[in-house]
C-alpha cells in the first residue's frame, strides 16, 4: 500500500517544471496563378498609336470676300454631293454679270454686222467687183468682231465661276463635323467655313519609327484596337510615306479598315499591330505584354510579383508603356521567359513561398 506524504494534496496533480519545447510550424505556401511573357514570340508584331480618320475630309472655303447670308447645315447633319452648304452675299457679282450680259449683246450685234459685210465682200470679190484690199480689210474687221464676242463669252464664264464661290456646295457626300461661321460674319478668301467628312469609309493613320518602317509593306493585314470601346478591327496597309522630314523622324502609314460599325467614329484613338515575320531588324523591338490586372500600384509606381526557381515571390517595379485592350506593354523591368503572378489566394509579400496552381 502506497503512502502519500502528508505535505502533498492528493487532489492536486503534479506538473513537471521542465521548460516546454515550442512547436515550429512550416510556412504555408500561398496558392497562386501565373502567366508567362513569352507568348508573343511566335507572333511578333510592331505596335503604334494612331487615329481614325475619314478617307474623304475637307474644310470648305471661298475665294471671294463677302458677308455670309445663310448657313444651310448644322453640325452632325448628313449632306449629299452638290448640296448647298453656305451662301455668301453676291450683289457685286450680280452687277458684274449684268454688265457682261450687256457687253455680250453689244459685241454680238457687231459680230453679226461684220459677218454680213464679210460674206457680201467675199461674193463681190468672186465677181471681181471688190479689190483684194477691200476683202482683206473686211476680213480683219470680221475676225476682230469674232474675237470680241469670244472674249465677252469667256468673261461671262469667269463671272459665273465666281458665283460658285458665293454658293458653297458639298464636294462629296458625308457628315458636317464643324461650322466656323454664322450668318452676318465676313467670309474671307481661304478662311474655313464648314468642315465635312465622308461617311462611306474610314481609315487609320499611324506613325512608325525608323527602326520598324522597313518591315511595313503595302497590303499587309493589321489588327486595330479602338481604345475607348476596346473594339477589335482589321484592316490593310494602303499607304506608306517614305519621308520623315516633316513628321519628327516618324513615318506616316495609312490603313484602310475592312469593316466598321456605327459606334466607330472619326477622331477615335487606336493601337495598331503590324505582324512581322521574324525579321532581325525588328526582333529586338518586340513588346512584352502582361495582363493589366496583375499590376501592383503604389502611388506612381507599378510593379508585378515574379516567381524565381524556388517558387518564391518577389515584387518587381516596372516601366509601363501603351495599353492594348486588357494588356499593357512593359518597357523595362521584365524580360521574356519570366513568370509573373496574376492571382493569389492570400496576401503576397517579398519572399513569400507560393504554390503554382
Amino acid at each position: 500500500m502506497a503512502i502519500i506524504p502528508s505535505s502533498v494534496n492528493p487532489s492536486v496533480s503534479v506538473t513537471s517544471t521542465l521548460p516546454r519545447i515550442a512547436e515550429v510550424t512550416p510556412q504555408a505556401a500561398i496558392a497562386v496563378k501565373v502567366s508567362g511573357v513569352s507568348e508573343n514570340n511566335n507572333n511578333s508584331f510592331v505596335t503604334a498609336s494612331g487615329k481614325i480618320e475619314s478617307e474623304n475630309s475637307a474644310n470648305l472655303s471661298t475665294r471671294m470676300m463677302g458677308y455670309v447670308t445663310k448657313v444651310h447645315v448644322n453640325v452632325g447633319q448628313r449632306v449629299s454631293a452638290g448640296q448647298l452648304v453656305v451662301s455668301i452675299n453676291n450683289t457685286d457679282l450680280q452687277a458684274k454679270k449684268a454688265q457682261v450680259e450687256a457687253s455680250i449683246l453689244q459685241v454680238t450685234a457687231a459680230y453679226t454686222n461684220a459677218k454680213k459685210d464679210y460674206d457680201r465682200f467675199v461674193a463681190l470679190f468672186k465677181q471681181q467687183s471688190a479689190s483684194q484690199k477691200e476683202l482683206d480689210d473686211m476680213t480683219a474687221r470680221y475676225e476682230m468682231a469674232k474675237a470680241g464676242l469670244e472674249g465677252a463669252k469667256q468673261m461671262r464664264n469667269e463671272v459665273l465661276a465666281q458665283f460658285s464661290y458665293s454658293n458653297i456646295t458639298a464636294p462629296f457626300s458625308g457628315i458636317v463635323t464643324n461650322t466656323f461661321v454664322k450668318e452676318g460674319d465676313m467670309a474671307n478668301p481661304g478662311m474655313p467655313l464648314v468642315s465635312i467628312e465622308g461617311a462611306s469609309k474610314l481609315q487609320v493613320t499611324a506613325m512608325i519609327s525608323e527602326n520598324s518602317i522597313n518591315a511595313i509593306k503595302n497590303g499587309m493585314p493589321v489588327n486595330v484596337l479602338v481604345k475607348s470601346s476596346n473594339t477589335k478591327l482589321t484592316g490593310k496597309v494602303s499607304e506608306i510615306s517614305l519621308s520623315a522630314k516633316n513628321t519628327a523622324g516618324q513615318y506616316l502609314v495609312k490603313i484602310n479598315l475592312d469593316k466598321t460599325n456605327k459606334n466607330i467614329l472619326a477622331g477615335m484613338f487606336v493601337n495598331v499591330q503590324f505582324p512581322i515575320q521574324n525579321e532581325s531588324n525588328v526582333a529586338a523591338n518586340q513588346p512584352i505584354l502582361i495582363d493589366e490586372s496583375a499590376l501592383i500600384t503604389q502611388g506612381q509606381l507599378k510593379g508585378v510579383y515574379v516567381i524565381d526557381n524556388n517558387n518564391t515571390a518577389f515584387l518587381r517595379w516596372l516601366r509601363i508603356g501603351k495599353n492594348f485592350g486588357n494588356q499593357v506593354e512593359i518597357l523595362s523591368g521584365l524580360s521574356a521567359n519570366e513568370r509573373y503572378i496574376i492571382a493569389a489566394e492570400g496576401k503576397l509579400y517579398n519572399g513569400a513561398l507560393v504554390s503554382v496552381q
